[in-house]
């Protein structure tokens, strides 16, 4: 909620316009998909000029920005709140997962298929750092903890990929620095159960007479077994 006693009214409206064309954003993207989205259509449902709703938004670019820096901070935010309070690997995974079912429309914005001619800007990707540090995090402890007796630990020391990520950590986690096990650990983890997510969410999973939950459920204890829940 805006602080009315630090903002003027006008920057009060300006900030409440630009939260509805958000939600009408949202809407299309439900109906049309992220590449169909059109400030002229939403400045039509609002009853607007589409050069009066260029006064909040400067164009499309600016305002898918704002729903992937949206949805980006969200997700990181819970993160965060889920590390401060204790959780694992596994307790991540299941964040991840309910935030995934919560806005499947806003999880495919920002984890789906690009979309064509559109482009980040740098600070998104400082955002993102924030999940992956989290995800190191979880992933920085010795590499037999929390997994199935007898299976070997993904993202090993003397691996070709531990040998590719070597220095890249800190491109992941904006300068945070990470050992290459740590890393091929939660790239692992973070790829596996995307897979399983973005499978689910599109609807492939419908008509095969099983609950993905459990699919999603028996890969994170393949992934870490049950002792980091």
């Amino acid at each position: 909620m805006a602080d009315t006693g630090t903002t003027t009214p006008r920057e009060r409206y300006r900030a409440q316009v630009r939260a509805e064309v958000k939600e009408r954003a949202w809407e299309q993207i439900a109906t049309a998909g992220a590449s169909a989205l059109s400030l002229n259509a939403i400045a039509k449902q609002m009853g607007m000029s589409g050069p009066a709703l260029y006064r909040y938004f400067a164009g499309r670019d600016e305002l898918i920005t704002e729903l992937v820096r949206d949805g980006y901070r969200s997700l990181a935010d819970a993160f965060r709140a889920a590390a401060d309070a204790g959780a694992g690997l596994s307790g991540l995974a299941h964040v991840l997962r309910d935030w995934a079912l919560e806005d499947p429309q806003r999880y495919f914005l920002v984890y789906g298929t690009p979309i064509p001619g559109y482009h980040a800007p740098d600070d998104i990707t400082t955002i993102a750092s924030e999940i992956m540090t989290a995800l190191l995090d979880a992933c920085a402890g010795p590499l037999t903890e929390g997994l199935p007796s007898g299976r070997p630990p993904s993202g090993g020391t003397d691996t070709p990929l531990a040998a590719h990520l070597e220095g890249l950590g800190e491109r992941w986690t904006d300068g945070r620095p990470a050992s290459p096990a740590a890393l091929g650990r939660a790239l692992t983890c973070w790829t596996r159960l995307h897979g399983v997510l973005s499978l689910e969410l599109a609807g492939h999973f419908a008509g095969m007479g099983f609950d993905p939950a459990q699919l999603f459920a028996a890969e994170l204890e393949s992934l870490t077994g049950a002792a980091d829940a």
